[in-house]
């Protein structure tokens, strides 16, 4: 029974032996990490995710290293840009450990390395611009933190993968005259929009007088030449006319004198009756007294040009008409 009993014994111990070799031997590295494996203290692999076989008692787990992509925030600091101007930055940092080995075997605290590599950098770049550019190029800020930084981190098996400026605040009253300032440039273009409209619309005002006298100065032109060949064609219906009635005289044709005469005599009158100011003309108005009176003038172009109707060179006297007045009370006649 004693027998028994330590054989027993012996064999629970070893299964337990065994059992505990195999769990030594044995490794699962769950999915994100990567185990670092050392053998007397020294490395030797590095074990991926899942389930690895080591030699129990001899290799040992030495540094559990994430391989996802980390974000390390950076704190506030002061930066002096390159036109002495004082202002604050934070940023974040993104990382990815490419080579665990590295980074467990390379730095003594990778964070801490990261984060003041990444901090001496901002205070680089940022002191090397002016404030201006520091506003207005945060792209740019960052696209140089992220390739100076990352070339540094590279001995450590570290990817930066990203490097983002967060916030830059001037000082108080550097803002102040920063507002004052935008807002002096917002008026000076205002004022400058302005004149150039100003300009722009005296510009137009003159190009459209310029227009307006040249098509004015056409017009009169064009009316000028058109009265010009109005009184040149009137002028040459006169000239016809007189000839005619020279023509005719010549012929000894007296009708067409007295008819000449006649309309002469007729506008004379029609101008002095639709005269605006108020006349008193005396003339004779009987039909016969103007009959005689063109006769009279026919008998004077017979004179003139020695046509002489009886061939002896003898003139007939003219045919005068004077209005009748009738008087009363002389010599008892009525």
């Amino acid at each position: 029974m004693d027998v028994l009993t330590g054989f027993s014994l012996t064999i629970i111990i070893l299964v337990v032996l065994i059992l505990l070799t195999l769990a030594a031997g044995i490794k699962v590295v769950p999915q994100g990490y990567g185990y670092t494996l050392e053998r007397f203290g020294r490395y030797t692999r590095t074990l991926t995710p899942g389930l690895n076989l080591i030699v129990p008692f001899i290799d040992r787990i030495g540094r559990r290293i994430s391989i996802m992509e980390q974000v390390l925030d950076v704190p506030e600091q002061e930066v002096i840009s390159r036109d002495n101007a004082s202002v604050s930055a934070d940023a974040v940092a993104f990382y990815q450990v490419l080579n665990p080995a590295n980074a467990a075997y390379q730095v003594a605290n990778l964070e801490l390395a990261i984060l003041n590599l990444t901090m001496t950098n901002i205070r680089s770049v940022m002191g090397s611009m002016d404030l201006d550019e520091l506003l207005s190029n945060r792209d740019s800020i960052n696209d140089r933190l992220l390739r100076v930084v990352d070339q540094a981190v590279e001995p450590w098996g570290v990817k930066v993968t990203r490097i983002e400026i967060k916030d830059i605040r001037p000082p108080n009253d550097l803002v102040e005259a920063m507002g004052r300032q935008m807002k002096a440039e917002r008026e000076k273009r205002a004022q400058v929009l302005e004149a150039e409209g100003h300009r722009n619309a005296q510009i137009l005002r003159a190009e459209g007088s310029k227009q307006a006298a040249i098509l004015e100065a056409e017009g009169e032109r064009e009316a000028a030449y058109r009265q010009a060949e109005a009184r040149e064609r009137l002028a040459q219906a006169e000239a016809t006319a007189t000839r005619s009635v020279s023509e005719a005289i010549a012929d000894g044709d007296i009708a067409a004198v007295n008819y000449f005469v006649a309309q002469k005599y007729t506008e004379a009158m029609e101008a002095i009756g639709s005269a605006k100011n108020s006349k008193v003309v005396l003339m004779p108005m009987e039909a016969s007294s103007l009959i005689g009176s063109l006769g009279g003038i026919g008998q004077i172009a017979r004179e003139v040009f020695g046509k002489d109707d009886g061939g002896d060179g003898s003139h007939r006297s003219s045919v005068r008409s004077t209005p009748s007045v009738g008087r009363s009370g002389e010599n008892g006649e009525g």
